[in-house]
C-alpha cells in the first residue's frame, strides 16, 4: 500500500458503486490511495480505505460533506474523480424536461458543484483532477441528445478548469467509449456485437482499462499534462467503414 503511484493520497471517486467507478475505487487502492467512495446506490459492506458516502453529486450538499469528509477524516484532498452518469435514451423532440435536466445535472452540473466544493484543498495539496466524459462528446449517436450535451460540456469544462486553476491543479478528460459495464445490461446482444464490431480492438473494453487511464491521469506520472483529452475506446472513434 505504500508504493504504489497513489501512496499517502486521498482521492474522491464519484459513481464508485459499479462499473467504471468501482474499478477506478479497487485500482487507487491497489497504487495507495484512501479512497472516499460517491455514490447514490449503496456501496455493500466496508471496505478498509474506503470512505463510502450516499448522496447525489447534483446537490450541493452532498459535495459539502465529500468536502467536510476529506478534510475532517483526512486533512487532504489530492484527486478529484468526477464519474457519477445517467443516460435516458430518446430522441430530442421525445425527450422530457425533466428527464434533459437530470442527465445534464448529473454529468455536467456536478463536476462544478465539485470543484466548488473541492478546489482549496485540492489546492492545497496540487492536486489532480479527473473527468469522465465520453466518446458521445466527439461522436453523434442516436437517442442520446442530452447525453452527449453534457459529455461534451465536461470535455471544454476541464480545458477552462486547467487554466482557470493551474499550475497548483491539474485538469483533464478521460473518454471511454464502449466499456462493457452494467449500463449495457438493457442493450441486446446484436447492438453489442455491432459496438465490439466498431472498434479497432474488434472487443468491448473493460472497465479496470478506463481505470488504468483515470489511474495515469491522477497520479505523478502524469505531471506536466492538463488540460487534455484521453480517448480510451479501443479505436472506435478512429474506425469508418466508408471514404
Amino acid at each position: 500500500m505504500g508504493r504504489g503511484l497513489l501512496a499517502g493520497k486521498v482521492a474522491v471517486v464519484t459513481g464508485a458503486a459499479s462499473g467504471i467507478g468501482a474499478a477506478v475505487v479497487d485500482r487507487f487502492l491497489c497504487e495507495g490511495a484512501r479512497v472516499i467512495a460517491v455514490d447514490v446506490a449503496d456501496q455493500g459492506p466496508d471496505r478498509p480505505g474506503v470512505l463510502p458516502i450516499t448522496g447525489d453529486v447534483a446537490d450541493s450538499a452532498a459535495w459539502r460533506r465529500v468536502a467536510e469528509a476529506a478534510r475532517e477524516e483526512f486533512g487532504r484532498l489530492d484527486v478529484l474523480h468526477s464519474n457519477a452518469s445517467v443516460v435516458v435514451r430518446a430522441p430530442a423532440h421525445e425527450l422530457a424536461e425533466s428527464d434533459w435536466d437530470r442527465q445534464i445535472a448529473v454529468n455536467l452540473k456536478a463536476a462544478y458543484l465539485a470543484i466548488g466544493a473541492c478546489v482549496g484543498l485540492l489546492r492545497d495539496a496540487r492536486g489532480a483532477v479527473v473527468l469522465s466524459s465520453s466518446v458521445h462528446a466527439i461522436a453523434g449517436l442516436p437517442s442520446h441528445p442530452a447525453y452527449a450535451a453534457a459529455k461534451g460540456g465536461l470535455v471544454s469544462l476541464g480545458r477552462q478548469l486547467a487554466v482557470e486553476y493551474g499550475p497548483e491543479v491539474r485538469v483533464n478528460t478521460v473518454l471511454p467509449g464502449p466499456i462493457l459495464t452494467p449500463a449495457w445490461d438493457g442493450i441486446g446482444q446484436e447492438d453489442r456485437r455491432r459496438s465490439a464490431a466498431g472498434t479497432a480492438a474488434a472487443r468491448f473494453g473493460r472497465p479496470e482499462e478506463v481505470a488504468a487511464a483515470v489511474t495515469f491521469l491522477a497520479c505523478e506520472e502524469s505531471s506536466y499534462v492538463t488540460g487534455a483529452c484521453l480517448v480510451v475506446d479501443g479505436g472506435w472513434s478512429a474506425v469508418k467503414d466508408s471514404a
